[in-house]
């Protein structure tokens, strides 16, 4: 275990955690306003940790819905982390298996993102900048989220002070973090019109999963990034 490496990660985590702590307090404050117990909102965010999910399979379970509806329905907005494991893959091969259950539990938008940053600009993805980063985020979200149940009564209602446009605001911020990468306004353009299209006709929470597939598709549509100028003068000089 790197102890420099841990530092960076916890120190780059930190800044993710407070950012993130907002929507733990406002988790534990939907989901005790929803029926769910201190505990069982302390576990639920230990095990499923995942924002967005959490924040759908409260408001079903708020409805009554069927459990196989709710199990489906956080799936469908899960599904992104299909995609973030494969993209991840490559930068850590050297993972072990222990490791890497530990890195897909960890996996995570801000996780995802930095991770990828790190692997493309060349300074790796070690397992002690990974768990340092990961567990410093983790361990916020279930601290932010037991405050949240503990005082959810408080709150009261979260939509009424707006605390509900935090979690748009955050992924909105996510996406923008990759405005500079190849293709990234026509990829965007076609998620957004597919999500907000499917959120019309076929309902939340599968816009999430469809608009993602729309951008899917567009990006293997897209001609592959041109090489630039320098680089191609090198092979042509070989």
């Amino acid at each position: 275990m790197n102890r420099s490496d841990v530092k960076d990660g916890l120190r780059g985590g930190l800044i993710i955690a407070l950012s993130s702590a907002p929507f733990g307090v406002l988790f534990g404050a939907v989901a005790v306003d929803n029926g769910l117990s201190f505990l069982e909102t302390l576990l639920m965010s230990a095990t499923v940790y995942a924002g967005a999910s959490q924040l759908v399979g409260i408001e079903l379970f708020g409805q009554r819905v069927e459990p196989w509806l709710v199990v489906l329905s956080i799936f469908a907005v899960n599904f992104r982390h299909i995609l973030y494991s494969a993209a991840l893959a490559k930068y850590i091969r050297h993972y072990s298996p222990l490791q890497k259950f530990l890195a897909f539990f960890l996996l995570v938008d801000p996780q995802f993102a930095e991770g990828i940053r790190r692997g493309e600009s060349g300074e790796g993805v070690s397992f002690s900048w990974y768990l340092g980063f990961g567990t410093v985020i983790y361990v916020s979200w279930s601290i932010s989220t037991m405050i949240g149940a503990w005082f959810g009564k408080m709150i009261g209602d979260p939509t009424a002070i707006g605390i509900d446009i935090l979690l748009p605001v955050y992924f909105l911020g996510m996406v923008l973090a990759f405005r500079s990468r190849w293709g990234f306004v026509p990829v965007v353009a076609a998620s957004a019109a597919g999500s907000v299209a499917a959120y019309h006709f076929v309902g939340s929470p599968w816009h999430v999963s469809l608009g993602a597939a729309a951008g899917i598709l567009v990006a293997t549509l897209l001609p592959l990034q041109a090489k630039s100028e320098p680089d191609a003068a090198v092979e042509a000089e070989g």
